[in-house]
């Protein structure tokens, strides 16, 4: 990717995530195809996945960023459908952090904190502490799905 491409790609992720995370400043973002679909772009000590629809994701593999994310906790029940790519409904969330529709959210399992996806509020925190069903957050990213499997495979 040129440098102008990726300092205005910089400047999409940074307003799309809210300023959540600082990004470092790289010259060159290199873009890996995983498929007609996804991409995952590395630079300076950053792994992005960029998803069909364009929305820019941290990937599972980056503790550091994943931590200053909005997260949910879910219990032990739910972990096996988040991993295989299911959506998370209200039952399954034991506890919320704050967080408003549209924006990313981190999926954590209770007994150990481990993160297992990153997705998409449907609703806000607010709205999901009063709900006793339905869905919160749209499954974007998880363990074992395509994005993840080919970011093991790069070394940057």
């Amino acid at each position: 990717m040129s440098k102008s491409q990726t300092s205005v790609t910089l400047d999409a992720i940074c307003a799309e995530w809210k300023g959540i995370v600082s990004i470092p400043k790289t010259k060159n973002l290199k873009v890996y195809s995983v498929d007609n679909d996804m991409c995952i772009l590395t630079g300076s000590g950053i792994k992005i996945a960029k998803t069909k629809s364009g929305r820019h994701l941290p990937l599972l593999t980056e503790i550091d960023v994943l931590e200053k994310f909005p997260h949910v906790i879910v219990d032990m029940g739910a972990v096996r459908f988040v991993c295989k790519g299911a959506n998370l409904m209200r039952p399954g969330i034991t506890q919320f952090g704050k967080f408003e529709k549209g924006d990313i959210v981190c999926i954590r399992e209770e007994s150990r904190g481990k993160y297992l996806a990153v997705g998409e509020a449907l609703i806000s925190s607010e709205e999901s502490l009063s709900a006793q069903r339905g869905m919160v957050l749209e499954n974007l990213h998880y363990i074992s799905d395509k994005i993840w499997e080919a970011a093991k495979g790069i070394r940057d």
